[in-house]
């Protein structure tokens, strides 16, 4: 699998813009204003989901394609509500669907429904099985690379044979799997993994009680690092090591750069995040799912080839991670205008910002 790095920003997005509009203004006629899109997302529980991929999904499938319609829906993290809603949105013939998958299994009959009525399914974020016609994401095996390479730089001297406790997503996402390969790739032969859980849900509550009975189990001076899959999952474990008066903290990676990890970062509570610019994915959804709605071709989108366990060579667009670290939020985030340095900044912690070079 091939990926597409933040060079190509600016030509991908030309080719999207290119071929979405193509795909708004072909095969016109009566039925134009009738194009819906189905937008179908996993869960509340990680902020970046309601908070950024839904407005932007939105805004750009307007901005490409005026009479388009979104219909959106959130599973809940909950399987069986997600066929629910994706069922009823086939039921009601949507033009194609766009699927955050919860459990690609359990929805491996509901993609199958949707291609026997001619209803294209992009895979988004996550790679559904079943007959989809594309896949939009990052690549996962670099995000866990990203997070292994930076836990080994917070550990220093002691990523030499050190301790490290694994906090992996929820094991229904395939892509959980897709970032502990990467990040496994890494540690393996560095470290000792001493402890591995999955986080249920990718929730704090889970990922706080997985760290406390770590350090129950361990002791806190066993523990050198922390190989957290998300900031949300970081933040349970940054509690937990706070609850039990852990100090100094070990070294915990994250991702999606939601603001109160950054904010731990400027702390020194968390030592990185993974920076995934959802803008770029949001647009490549949208670009392709627009195309699919119209019948149009989209292998000027195609970017790669992807194997899911039900499919071969998948036409998919992958995007490269950034890892962000104190250092670099202000040449990575703040540049990107996905915060400002006041949103990051509160008047507590503008001492931490000035000395991590975050000034206005």
């Amino acid at each position: 699998m091939h990926g597409f790095g933040l060079r190509g920003v600016a030509g991908l997005l030309a080719v999207l813009l290119a071929v979405s509009l193509a795909a708004c203004t072909d095969g016109g006629g009566e039925g134009e204003g009738e194009l819906t899109i189905g937008l179908l997302l996993p869960s509340r529980a990680v902020p970046r989901w309601e908070k950024s991929d839904k407005p932007l999904i939105e805004k750009r499938v307007k901005e490409l394609c005026p009479d388009c319609t979104v219909v959106y829906a959130n599973a809940e993290n909950d399987a069986a509500s997600q066929r629910q809603q994706m069922n009823s949105m086939i039921t009601r013939g949507v033009s194609v669907l766009m699927l955050d998958v919860v459990d690609p299994k359990a929805l491996r009959s509901s993609v199958r429904a949707a291609q026997r009525e001619g209803i294209p399914v992009v895979a988004y974020d996550r790679l559904a099985e079943g007959p989809i016609s594309g896949f939009v994401s990052f690549d996962g095996a670099q995000v866990g690379r990203l997070q292994g390479q930076a836990l080994l730089e917070g550990m220093g001297a002691r990523a030499a044979g050190g301790g490290v406790v694994m906090l992996n997503g929820d094991p229904s996402s395939p892509n959980a799997a897709w970032y502990e390969g990467g990040a496994r790739s890494v540690l393996q032969g560095e470290v000792r993994i001493l402890k591995s859980y999955n986080t249920l849900g990718w929730r704090t509550e889970n990922a706080h009680d997985h760290m406390s009975a770590a350090i129950s189990d361990l002791g806190p001076s066993r523990i050198d690092g922390v190989l957290a899959a998300n900031d949300s999952i970081a933040a349970g474990v940054v509690s937990a090591l706070k609850s039990a008066r852990v100090s100094p903290l070990p070294p915990v990676t994250g991702q999606d750069a939601d603001l109160d990890a950054v904010q731990r970062i400027v702390k020194g509570e968390q030592y990185m995040t993974v920076y995934k610019p959802f803008r770029l994915e949001t647009e490549a959804a949208a670009a392709m799912a627009v195309a699919l709605a119209r019948g149009n071709d989209i292998d000027a989108l195609v970017t790669a080839k992807v194997d899911s366990p039900t499919t071969k060579d998948v036409p998919a667009i992958l995007l490269t991670p950034t890892a962000v670290t104190r250092e670099t939020i202000g040449r990575t985030l703040v540049r990107d205008g996905v915060y400002t340095i006041d949103q990051i900044c509160t008047p507590k912690l503008r001492p931490a910002c000035d000395r991590a070079g975050l000034t206005r």
